[in-house]
């Protein structure tokens, strides 16, 4: 951020707070102390009525505003993708209210930049349930959404399962899904000629080319994905979670709680996943607040997995603590 951009985002964080410290300031803007002196001293010059107390804090002088501010493409954007997932994961006392907040912001953005919210809202599905699991760097995010909205095509150094070595693709990206806790980009990959999903934990790095490829009327986002869910048939299964664990269990699971029903202790809930294996692993780290119900091969590979833990904890006279 450039020091001009820094002022008038510093009249911004003035105006949303009556009392700021110096030391608040230099954290937010990750410069020091002394810049914020500085920078202080340059808003008073022109003509911004910022009053100071040694020992106390900065404030604006009561009445004191900036005109209204255009948010460039990429807050639009970020606001959009941000208000999808308040949508999809909070009940109603937050969905509703953004959902009126998205009306708004659309309303005072630029034509051309409604449109870009628009055709990215066509290209984007936020689905299954989970917090994200892993750090995504905004980084990659947000050029991916960018190259969805304009066609651009992406160039990704990008790490596939089960591949050792990273490969070199040219991507003509199509839409953006957040789906069990991980996004991915959905696109055309030049390399191997057809349809991926790419997970962006998986991004090496990327860049925007300036090559655009031509529209493809005949892809739906909800379509592909609706067969990419059918081609990877998921697992029903049924699950016991203590009450201090339901929580947990909701925020992590791909599929969240399909059906649940209050039982003694907690609840009982049927949950999907790609993986009966993984679900056994993920099972254990409950400890006793969580019990596999359903199907047996589920118990089955739950006790055959707690076995495995157990065997590294049984005392023999030739091993030693750290297992060798």
């Amino acid at each position: 951020m450039n020091r001009t951009d820094r002022l008038v985002a510093m009249v911004m964080y003035f105006q949303g707070r009556r009392l700021v410290r110096a030391e608040e300031l230099a954290e937010h803007f990750e410069v020091s102390v002394r810049t914020v002196y500085r920078d202080v001293a340059a808003l008073s010059e022109a003509g911004v009525p910022v009053t100071g107390e040694a020992g106390v804090g900065y404030s604006l002088v009561k009445g004191y505003h900036l005109p209204p501010v255009m948010f460039t493409g990429d807050e639009a954007m970020a606001l959009f993708v941000g208000a999808e997932m308040v949508k999809r994961f909070t009940d109603a006392s937050l969905s509703r209210p953004m959902e009126s907040a998205v009306l708004k912001l659309r309303a005072v953005l630029p034509r051309e930049q409604q449109d870009d919210v628009d055709r990215l809202a066509r290209a984007m599905v936020v689905a299954g349930g989970g917090a994200l699991r892993e750090g995504l760097d905004q980084q990659v995010l947000l050029p991916i959404q960018q190259a969805v909205v304009s066609r651009r095509v992406l160039r990704l150094c990008y790490r596939a399962r089960g591949e050792d070595e990273p490969t070199r693709r040219d991507v003509e990206p199509l839409g953006v899904v957040f789906y069990g806790g991980a996004w991915y980009l959905v696109g055309w990959c030049r390399l191997r000629g057809g349809m991926r999903q790419f997970k962006l934990q998986r991004v090496i790095s990327l860049t925007l080319l300036e090559e655009r490829f031509p529209q493809r009327p005949e892809f739906s986002i909800t379509r592909y994905l609706d067969e990419w869910m059918a081609v990877d048939a998921m697992v029903a299964v049924r699950v016991w979670f203590a009450a201090g664990a339901v929580e947990r269990a909701r925020r992590e699971s791909y599929s969240g709680f399909i059906e649940s029903k209050p039982v003694t202790g907690g609840v009982e809930a049927r949950l999907l996943t790609f993986s009966l294996p993984w679900f056994a692993r993920w099972m254990l780290s409950f400890g006793e607040d969580a019990e596999a119900l359903e199907p047996e091969e589920l118990r089955t590979l739950v006790e055959k997995e707690a076995n495995q833990v157990l065997q590294r904890y049984v005392r023999t006279p030739d091993r030693t603590l750290s297992g060798a």
